[in-house]
């Protein structure tokens, strides 16, 4: 993994978290027990902290990023998507935001509510407690998500995929790669 100080600032990682080899992580990120970082994510803390929760996913090639006045947290049990771009926002708890999904400054995200894959959330939104944000610009549909959803994803990260990529990964040779 690429672990950068900025400054007399450094990561704090929690010893039960994961962060893949190929993910960096930038200055002042605290990194709750059994939350993990996937291949290709970039979270750079270079205008204050950010800090990810318990059993949080951080899944391949998201990019987080804080603000000097909008600081970037992330609540416990959350699942980041692949390619999301979070930037100066809250995650409450048990936030599911989905694939390639943007989510701007001063949005706060209440527990147990999701954003859509693709969805951009424009500045200053506020997405429920239970609601949903679709679409581009995301609006927001009131109801439809349940705690219990959001968990099931979270936990598939913490209790099975970490301790597979952390316990079993090795780094292999093109030759062990090639079929006789």
């Amino acid at each position: 993994m690429t672990l950068y100080a900025l400054g007399g600032e450094r990561p704090r990682i929690h010893p039960d978290a994961y962060v893949h080899p190929e993910a960096v992580v930038i200055g002042e990120v605290h990194l709750g027990p059994g939350a993990s970082v996937w291949p290709g994510a970039v979270i750079r803390a270079d205008n204050g902290p950010i800090v990810i929760g318990a059993r949080t996913s951080v899944q391949d090639g998201a990019v987080i990023h804080t603000q000097a006045v909008h600081q970037t947290r992330i609540g416990a049990d959350c699942v980041i998507g692949h390619l999301v771009h979070l930037e100066g926002c809250v995650l409450e708890d048990l936030v599911l935001v989905g694939s390639g999904a943007v989510v701007l400054e001063r949005v706060v995200c209440r527990t147990s509510s999701l954003v859509g894959a693709g969805a951009v959330v424009p500045p200053g939104t506020e997405v429920p407690a239970g609601a949903m944000a679709l679409g581009v610009p995301a609006r927001i549909r009131p109801a439809g998500v349940d705690a219990e959803s959001v968990r099931v994803n979270a936990d598939a990260y913490s209790s099975r995929h970490l301790p597979q990529h952390r316990d079993g990964s090795r780094e292999v040779t093109l030759e062990e790669c090639l079929e006789p």
